[in-house]
């Protein structure tokens, strides 16, 4: 099998016999703003970094937008890191080259997916023991990274599932709420869905969702107080503010609000919207709930199980993983480095449905 030891050579070829470029663009956070266009440059020759003895040089062919990469680029995650630095989660491509120790489980040309900052770029350096072996390079693989493992373990962990719970999941057609909604079906769970459109919302019965209420058309509230008059036994919340308000006073008794993030903030300079948590010890204590935060770097000992699990049920056809490629965005399809920014506009004005993918072409025969 090909072997290429990339530890003594500046230049290589990859497995289809084209040249590697020595350079290549990447996306940079250069300044620390909850703007990402501010906080973010496209670097157009960088050079293609070099894998070490257990690395994979991975040519990345779809990545990931996530809400939490305007986090990362105004330094909420880690306030020790100082820019410039690089940006982007997680990616899915080929291995064009890979380092002696690396060799030992893969082989140039196979299909990977991974969970590492600074995939938005057109080369990016994996541990080989990071990365996951895929069946071919498909978006697909990409909905599973962070958003069904976000979903799933947070779920498995914290959600106590059981058949017939009323499980509320907000904004259920985006990338981490399309999979709690069909996990949550899976556990035989009654499953509302909140949403910004009909479009979103013929979406959400698709996937099973029982009740999809639009926000734009009708008041979440009134229609939990009318048809859920006992509250919901599980909330899975992303979006902060005054729907975390809302489905803090929804919970039934013994009920659980799972916090997997707070969108509406994180735009804004101080990066939390405001809640009415004054009353909160006595709304727990009436209804003896809990409020449990989940973030998906804490959970990493459960992360292996949780993705062959969930790649098993794609495989299967148990699991719809909806790509949202922007094809209706005003400017089309987000193809690549350059329309990253797109993406992440895109999503903040709650366009999407499912996971936002960006597509990086690459020519397969280009010479240096």
């Amino acid at each position: 099998r090909p072997i290429l030891d990339m530890s003594y050579s500046r230049h290589f070829l990859d497995f289809q016999g084209s040249s590697i470029p020595s350079s290549m663009k990447k996306l940079v956070v250069t300044k620390l703003s909850q703007n990402f266009r501010e906080a973010v440059t496209l670097q157009q020759d960088s050079p293609v970094p070099l894998p070490g003895d257990g690395d994979l040089l991975v040519r990345n062919r779809f990545v990931g937008i996530n809400a939490s990469d305007i986090n990362y680029s105004a330094g909420r995650y880690d306030t020790s890191v100082k820019p410039p630095f690089d940006i982007g989660f997680e990616g899915v491509g080929d291995v064009v080259a890979l380092g002696l120790s690396a060799s030992a489980d893969y082989t140039v040309g196979q299909a990977v997916a991974y969970v590492k900052a600074g995939s938005f770029a057109e080369y990016t350096v994996v541990p080989a023991k990071h990365a996951v072996p895929l069946p071919s390079v498909k978006p697909e693989f990409l909905t599973l990274m962070v958003s069904g493992a976000t979903a799933y373990i947070s779920l498995k962990e914290l959600g106590e599932l059981s058949e017939g719970k009323k499980v509320l999941v907000t904004a259920a057609a985006g990338g981490t709420g399309q999979f709690a909604v069909q996990l949550a079906k899976k556990a035989k769970c009654h499953v509302i869905g909140t949403c910004s459109s009909d479009e979103k919302g013929g979406f959400l019965k698709s996937i099973g969702c029982d009740r999809a209420i639009n926000y734009k058309t009708e008041n979440v509230e009134s229609v939990l107080r009318k048809d859920y008059p006992e509250g919901v036994d599980v909330v899975y919340e992303s979006i902060g503010g005054k729907m975390f308000d809302l489905a803090l006073n929804s919970l039934a008794t013994k009920g659980r609000l799972i916090v997997i993030g707070f969108i509406t903030g994180y735009q804004n300079p101080t990066g939390l919207p405001p809640i009415k948590a004054e009353l909160l010890p006595a709304k727990l204590l009436k209804k003896s709930a809990s409020i449990r935060g989940f973030f998906l770097n804490h959970y990493l000992s459960e992360y292996k199980m949780a993705l062959k699990h969930l790649l098993k049920m794609y495989e299967r056809g148990d699991l719809v993983c909806e790509v949202d490629f922007g094809d209706v965005s005003p400017e089309g399809k987000f193809t690549g480095l350059e329309s990253v920014f797109r993406a992440v506009d895109y999503m903040y004005m709650g366009k999407n449905i499912g996971k936002i993918v960006v597509e990086l072409p690459h020519s397969v025969n280009s010479k240096l």
